[in-house]
C-alpha cells in the first residue's frame, strides 16, 4: 500500500521557521550522539520545495464542521 502524501502550504516566513526548528532538534540530536538523518532529509526537501502558485480560501472555523 502506498504511504499518503502531504502537502502544506507555507509563506516564506513559516518555511523559515520550520527549517530553523528542524535545525535545532537537529543539533539537539547531534550534542546527544544520537542520529539526526529524519532531520537532515526533511530540512532538505523544505529547503528545496518547488514554489507553486495556489488558491487559498480562508473558512470560518466555527461554521466549518
Amino acid at each position: 500500500m502506498k504511504e499518503p502524501m502531504y502537502h502544506i502550504a507555507l509563506d516564506d516566513n513559516e518555511q523559515s521557521a520550520v527549517i530553523q526548528s528542524l535545525n535545532d532538534s537537529r543539533n539537539a540530536r547531534i550534542a546527544e550522539g544520537k542520529p539526526t538523518d529524519i532531520y537532515d532529509d526533511l530540512i532538505l526537501k523544505i529547503g528545496n520545495a518547488p514554489y507553486r502558485k495556489v488558491k487559498v480560501i480562508e473558512r470560518d472555523r466555527d461554521n466549518a464542521r
